[in-house]
């Protein structure tokens, strides 16, 4: 990471100072790159704040067919070889649930075949500790509460990986336990390298993939036209903020933004237009997810605020948290 070519500032969020788009220090237009599934709450609260607020998705959220290996491995769970299930997001929530439900119907089923009579289904108790990552999984799951089976969710108190790392239910994980996880395919794989260190065994199931909106070009190369026909000069303007929150949604928009200037380079503009034909990864400042993401936008000396969580209230605290002249 290179500290003299890139700006970076690691906010953590204080609910007694939150700061408003009044303050003079705030840029203009946030480009939230936010799957359209979970984009509005961040949209609505900057646009709250009075910003302008862009969505245009670089994820989008396809169900995966599932596999021999994901039923085996859900089968294990329910026969209480893990210690705990760790879900990372509401599509996989969503999509587990799905899957325990049936698996517990399937499982009833088959007691009233086995007795050669109907008898009415016991309730069924979580074979693991269930552990959210964040309020909007959590919430997927208790109100999807499985009949007849029961079960708490548990969420760490700060969602990323040293507040799942703090809980009771993770840190007790010694050599041997098991844990499993549902994510999405290549996502980042939550708590893996410390527990794989410590000796922990985890599985996963991956229930989505998360590949590149059809229309994400389209959508960018309309919102450029628009901003870059504006009466101020972009060199006078803030920087468009970016919310990236994944490597492979920043892997989408680097491609995009870099597709779309090798594009202008070959209409053989004259030097005078081709300045305002396109913009650069570095004409953006980044908001970013973690300290993997954050070194990925730093090797390319891009400007940008790292942040611990997703919540609207962080993020609007990181654009508001110095005067926005970073230099790249």
């Amino acid at each position: 990471m290179s500290s003299s070519t890139s700006s970076s500032t690691h906010v953590k969020l204080s609910h007694n100072n939150q700061p408003t788009a009044q303050d003079s220090l705030l840029p203009s237009i946030v480009i939230n790159t936010r799957p359209v599934e979970r984009a509005a709450p961040l949209t609505q609260y900057l646009q709250a704040a009075r910003l302008t607020v862009v969505e245009m998705p670089m994820l989008a959220l396809q169900s995966r067919p599932t596999t021999e290996q994901d039923m085996v491995l859900m089968r294990q769970w329910l026969a209480g070889d893990y210690k705990a299930l760790v879900i990372v997001s509401p599509t996989a929530a969503a999509s587990g649930l799905g899957v325990w439900q049936a698996l517990i119907s399937e499982q009833s089923a088959q007691d009233s075949i086995d007795s050669h009579r109907y008898t009415e289904t016991k309730e069924v108790k979580a074979p693991s500790h269930l552990i959210a990552v964040g309020e909007a999984t959590a919430a997927v799951l208790n109100d999807a509460r499985i009949q007849p089976a029961s079960y708490q969710v548990r969420q760490p108190k700060v969602a990323n990986n040293e507040g799942m790392l703090a809980m009771p239910e993770i840190e007790s994980l010694q050599a041997g336990d098991k844990l499993l996880v549902w994510r999405g395919l290549g996502g980042r794989r939550l708590l893996v390298d410390t527990l794989q260190a410590r000796g922990v065994h985890i599985d996963s199931i991956a229930w989505y993939e998360r590949t590149m909106p059809v229309d994400a070009m389209a959508q960018y190369q309309q919102w450029l036209q628009g901003f870059l026909t504006q009466d101020i000069a972009p060199s006078k303007q803030s920087k468009p903020i970016v919310v990236v929150s994944s490597g492979t949604a920043f892997e989408h928009w680097e491609s995009i933004v870099k597709t779309v200037a090798e594009q202008a380079l070959e209409k053989n503009l004259d030097s005078d237009k081709l300045s305002s034909a396109a913009l650069k990864l570095t004409d953006f400042a980044y908001v970013v997810l973690g300290e993997r993401l954050a070194n990925i936008v730093a090797e390319q000396q891009l400007s940008y605020w790292r942040v611990e969580d997703l919540a609207p209230e962080t993020i609007l605290a990181a654009i508001s948290a110095k005067p926005y002249n970073a230099k790249v």
